[in-house]
C-alpha cells in the first residue's frame, strides 16, 4: 500500500495559507505510508508530465491535523516517488490544532 489511507476532501478547517505562505514553510521528508490523501482521483497527464512543477511549488503540501498527515497538494509527486520505489516525499508541512 502506498498511502495510509485514500481520503476524499479535507477534514480539517481552512488554514488560509496562500502560495507565499506555503513557500515560507521549510520542506522536510514525510513517509508515503503516513499520508492520507485529500483527493481520490488524479489526472494521469499530471503524473506523466515532466514539467508538472514548472509553475507550482516543487514540494508537496501536507497538513498535520489530529496526529494525521493529510496530503493537500502534490498527489502526482507522491505517486511519482512511489513509482520510483522511494518511500519518502519532500513536503512542506504545517501543523493545525484540532
Amino acid at each position: 500500500m502506498i498511502f495510509k489511507r485514500v481520503g476524499v476532501g479535507r477534514p480539517y478547517p481552512d488554514h488560509g495559507l496562500t502560495s507565499k505562505g506555503w513557500a515560507a514553510v521549510p520542506p522536510r521528508q514525510v513517509r508515503l505510508d503516513e499520508l492520507v490523501t485529500t483527493k481520490d482521483t488524479l489526472q494521469l497527464s499530471s503524473l506523466l508530465d515532466e514539467d508538472s512543477t514548472f509553475y507550482g511549488d516543487l514540494f508537496a503540501h501536507v497538513v498535520l491535523w489530529r496526529e494525521e498527515f493529510y496530503l493537500e497538494d502534490g498527489l502526482h509527486r507522491a505517486l511519482r516517488a512511489a513509482l520510483q520505489q522511494r518511500n519518502v516525499l519532500h513536503a512542506r508541512v504545517i501543523r493545525m490544532e484540532g
